[in-house]
């Protein structure tokens, strides 16, 4: 609903000024593609949340054989002794999604490692497109790859490959 509304007042606000205000619009997810450095921050992403992902998995792979193991004996155990298994399964879940939270929640170090690399990228190209805005003289750039919802755009005002080249990197093939 919020984009429907969005997208009628971009359609409206155009309608009325379409003659007065100079638009184009870009595909950021396009441009960081063409950028290395994107590429490889991304990877290294990627390489981390995967070493992380498998010390969780690793984690809850042991709470399974523990409980599975509690189950087995639990018949043999006293009421104590059951007791301190349970403490020590759920201690040991806790302290897993703790690391979970920890490693993939919000703000956690997975968030932190991609603020850390991937915004320097990010502030580059939108200093690109603002400087290539004011350069064509363009009133409004849109991203039709962001929250914004572009039913309709002509190739023509895709400005994604003049920022790539910007940027100083090739696009490899039109759009």
């Amino acid at each position: 609903m919020k984009n429907l509304t969005l997208a009628l007042f971009f359609i409206l606000t155009c309608h009325f000024y379409a003659k007065a205000q100079r638009l184009a619009y870009v595909d950021s997810e396009f441009i960081l593609k063409h950028i290395p450095d994107y590429k490889s921050a991304q990877k290294q992403l990627d390489n981390q949340s995967s070493v992380w992902q498998k010390e969780i998995d690793t984690k809850f792979r042991e709470i399974e054989k523990m409980y599975q193991t509690y189950q087995a004996d639990q018949v043999l155990l006293s009421a104590e002794m059951k007791k301190r298994r349970e403490n020590e399964i759920i201690d040991k879940e806790k302290a897993a999604k703790d690391f979970q939270k920890l490693k993939f929640g919000y703000e956690g170090d997975l968030f932190k490692e991609r603020v850390k690399l991937i915004k320097p990228i990010q502030d580059k190209v939108a200093a690109a497109i603002k400087e290539y805005a004011e350069t064509e003289d363009l009133d409004m750039i849109f991203d039709k790859s962001a929250g914004v919802t572009l039913l309709f755009g002509r190739n023509t005002y895709d400005k994604s490959n003049d920022i790539i080249t910007k940027l100083g990197y090739k696009t490899g093939s039109a759009r």
